[in-house]
C-alpha cells in the first residue's frame, strides 16, 4: 500500500508533471514573471468554468477576502457576520480591516452557518454576511441571499474550500459556489480542490464596477503606472502560479469527482455505526467538492481515536480544535458560551480523515477498518 497522506500532492503531480512543466517553462521563457500572459489567460479559463464576468486574482485566498471587503467600502465599525466554526481567516480580514466581526454558531447539520443565528444577530450596524462553504459544502444560498435583500446587506461568499462545488436553487437553477453574492473569494493554496505550488487566491463577481474597483486596489491602487486613484495593496497572483493553475484547472471537476468518490466509499463503511456520524452525500453529489471528510465522533473517545490512527500512520486532523470566539484574539464580551452550542459541540467530535483525489480503495479500506476496529 503506498504510504498514506492527508493530502498526496506528489501523486497528483506525476500525473501532469509533462504538462505542468511546460506551462511553467512558457513562465521561464518569456520572463514575465508578474501579470504574464500565463496569469491573463488563467482569469479568462476561471472566468469561463465558474461562468462569472469577472475573475481578479491575487496572492492569496486571505487577500481575496479583504481585497473583497475593500472594495465594498465598508467603514470602520459596520458589522460582518460570520460563521464561528470555520478558519481564522475569515474572521481575521473583518478585524483588520477594523469592521466589527459578528461570529455565529452553525448547524449540526452540515456544519454550515446557521440561518437563524444570522436573523438573530442582524443589528442597524450590520453590513454584510460572510458565509462559509465549509469542507467543501455550499451553505444554504436562497436564504443567505434573501436576508440581504431584506436588509439590504452584502454577501460575501468565503468559497477557499467549495471551489467547483455547484449550488442548487429553490427554482432548480444551478450556480458555481462563489458566484452567487455579490463578491465571492477563493484560495489556490496548494492542498485545495484546485491547488498551485505556492501561495495564490482570487476574487470573482458580476458587478462591473466593483471590479474596476478590486482590479485597482489588488495593484497598488493603480489602473495607470505611478496613478494611485484608490488605496490598495501588493497581491498578485504570480505567473508560475498562473502557469500550475492552468495546467489543473482542466482536470478539476474529475479531481472533484474523485474526491466524491473517495467520500462515498467511506460513508458506506460507516454506515449506521452508532458512534459515526459521517457526512451526508447527495445522490448527484455536485453540491459538495470535500475539500475535507469530517466525521462526527459521538459517545466515544474522539481524542484516543485520533491518537490510534495516528499510531497506525494514518493522517487525520481536527478542523477545528477551538471556536474563533473563543480564540484570544478574537474574545469579545458580547458573546456568550450559550449561544454557540453547535461550534462548541462540533470542536469535541470532528476528526477529518485523509482525502485527497489519489486515494485508492487499498487506502480507503485501511483507514475505515482501522476507525471501526477502534470504535468496535
Amino acid at each position: 500500500m503506498k504510504k498514506l497522506q492527508m493530502v498526496d500532492l506528489k501523486s497528483q503531480y506525476d500525473k501532469i508533471k509533462d504538462t505542468v512543466n511546460a506551462s511553467i517553462q512558457e513562465v521561464l521563457d518569456t520572463n514575465t514573471y508578474i501579470n504574464g500572459p500565463q496569469v491573463h489567460q488563467f482569469q479568462k479559463n476561471l472566468e469561463e468554468y465558474l461562468d462569472v464576468k469577472h475573475v481578479i486574482p491575487c496572492a492569496n485566498g486571505t487577500d481575496a477576502l479583504q481585497i473583497a471587503m475593500m472594495g465594498l467600502d465598508l467603514k470602520p465599525g459596520d458589522e460582518v457576520i460570520t460563521a464561528d466554526f470555520t478558519f481564522a481567516a475569515t474572521v481575521e480580514v473583518i478585524a483588520l480591516l477594523q469592521l466589527t466581526p459578528v461570529l455565529v454558531d452553525v448547524n449540526m447539520v452540515n456544519m454550515n452557518i446557521s440561518i437563524e443565528a444570522i436573523k438573530k444577530a442582524i443589528t442597524p450596524k450590520t453590513k454584510a454576511i460572510v458565509p462559509v462553504h465549509l469542507f467543501g459544502r455550499t451553505v444554504n444560498m436562497d436564504a443567505i441571499m434573501a436576508i440581504a435583500k431584506e436588509y439590504n446587506l452584502y454577501v460575501i461568499e468565503d468559497n477557499a474550500q467549495a471551489i467547483g462545488a455547484n449550488y442548487t436553487f429553490a427554482d432548480g437553477t444551478k450556480k458555481k459556489a462563489g458566484t452567487i453574492g455579490h463578491v465571492g473569494a477563493t484560495s489556490f493554496f496548494p492542498s485545495k480542490n484546485l491547488g498551485c505550488y505556492g501561495d495564490g487566491g482570487a476574487i470573482f463577481t458580476n458587478d462591473d464596477a466593483l471590479a474596476h474597483k478590486i482590479r485597482g486596489i489588488v495593484n497598488h491602487g493603480m489602473y495607470e503606472r505611478y496613478h494611485h486613484d484608490v488605496v490598495g495593496v501588493n497581491s498578485r497572483l504570480d505567473s508560475i502560479q498562473a502557469a500550475v493553475l492552468n495546467a489543473k484547472l482542466p482536470l478539476l471537476d474529475s479531481y472533484n469527482v474523485a474526491r466524491q468518490n473517495a467520500a462515498r466509499k467511506y460513508s458506506a463503511a460507516f454506515e449506521g455505526h452508532k458512534n459515526i456520524i459521517a457526512p451526508t452525500i447527495c445522490e448527484q453529489c455536485d453540491c459538495h467538492v470535500f475539500h475535507q471528510y469530517v466525521l462526527r465522533i459521538i459517545d466515544a473517545d474522539r481524542d484516543a481515536l485520533m491518537q490510534h490512527l495516528q499510531e497506525k500512520g494514518i493522517p487525520c486532523a481536527i478542523y477545528y480544535p477551538i471556536p474563533l470566539h473563543s480564540q484570544k484574539a478574537y474574545a469579545d464580551a458580547r458573546y456568550k458560551e450559550e449561544d454557540f452550542p453547535v461550534t462548541n459541540q462540533l470542536v469535541k467530535e470532528v476528526i477529518a480523515l485523509s482525502m485527497h483525489t489519489e486515494l485508492d480503495d487499498e487506502q480507503i479500506k485501511f483507514i475505515t477498518d482501522s476507525v471501526l476496529e477502534f470504535l468496535k
